[in-house]
């Protein structure tokens, strides 16, 4: 047997031996340092369990959860636990058509939030984070600490946006070197898509790269104009004000490289959908092996032991004071 806590069992063990030591050989000293009456009340004294037996039942209770609190546990050995799960790139758009405010409050703050659903749904998979508009660039490399990952998701605000034109090849060569040791190649964008102009150079990296697109969709057929960084929208050559709609030309893309998409709703299904389907489609690979202690855990003994013997200390009544104070009160 050994303890998780060793320094936990020493440092309160010399303390406790020592208190118990003044207790028993320094009552007296005790007593001075302490109003005679006070002392008297916190008395237990009883006929039925002299004073001495219910001082060393309170003090091996003491004792006892302290041998609790210290974790005594039996070691049986190393246990080695196989990491599975998908690598998986996620990019987030941040081109100025992400201001429009079809979707609540605006498509960046909603495709910011089905970003944070694809992880809670992906728990035991490594994602990495990249934005992208003129350019694309990382935000966290691999990794499955889903927390993290959405603090860094939620840093993301309208500042970052980039009114410039996307370019998706950018994040699709981006993806293609961060995948490039991975056996699975999976991009899910998050993206109010784009015409097929701007995505045919994407298009071409995927299919070179062996790259599996999935794009979650964030916009409506409806659309809604561009507010520019000055505030007013954005126009047209013409100078009618420039609408942003839902262009699925991404879509078909993704399905091409054979992936799929989804147009973002509310509510969590669609990502939890998403998840299914890449895990289905994809099954799991290996990341590495960790190893944890195999042990079994003793403080419950202990701590039983102490209640019990806490019960067994403080269940004589002061049997002659109850009978004086009953005196009195005729």
């Amino acid at each position: 047997m050994s303890f998780v806590y060793p320094q936990f069992f020493w440092v309160m063990t010399v303390p406790f031996v020592i208190f118990v030591f003044l207790v028993v050989t320094n009552r007296e000293k005790v007593e001075r340092l302490f109003d005679s009456s006070a002392l008297q009340r916190l008395r237990a004294d009883s006929e039925a369990l002299p004073n001495s037996i219910r001082n060393l039942l309170l003090f091996s209770a003491v004792f006892a959860m302290i041998v609790a609190l210290s974790r005594p546990v039996i070691e049986q050995g190393e246990t080695t636990i196989r990491l599975k799960g998908l690598s998986v790139v996620s990019a987030l758009d941040i081109s100025g058509s992400m201001r429009c405010k079809d979707l609540y409050p605006n498509r960046l703050e909603f495709a910011k939030k089905k970003m944070q659903q694809f992880f809670d749904a992906m728990p035991a998979d490594e994602i990495a984070v990249a934005a992208f508009a003129h350019s694309a660039f990382i935000l966290a490399p691999f990794t499955s600490d889903k927390a993290t990952l959405k603090q860094i998701v939620e840093g993301v605000n309208e500042s970052y946006i980039n009114m410039a034109s996307t370019d998706f090849e950018a994040i699709a060569t981006l993806a293609s070197d961060m995948l490039a040791k991975k056996k699975q190649k999976i991009l899910v964008l998050f993206s109010d898509g784009g015409d097929a102009k701007a995505l045919e150079g994407m298009r071409e990296r995927l299919q070179k790269k062996g790259i599996k697109l999935f794009a979650v969709l964030s916009a409506t057929k409806k659309g809604a104009p561009i507010p520019g960084e000055d505030g007013h929208f954005m126009r047209e050559k013409d100078g009618t004000i420039a609408i942003s709609q839902l262009n699925e030309e991404l879509g078909k893309i993704a399905r091409e490289s054979g992936g799929e998409y989804i147009v973002a709703a509310n509510g969590r299904e669609d990502m939890q959908r998403l998840a299914k389907m890449l895990h289905e489609k994809f099954g799991d690979e290996k990341h590495g092996t960790i190893k944890i202690k195999d042990r079994k855990e003793l403080f419950v003994y202990p701590l039983l032991l102490a209640v019990v013997l806490l019960l067994a200390g403080l269940s004589s009544l002061p049997a002659g004071r109850v009978s004086k104070a009953k005196g009195g009160e005729r």
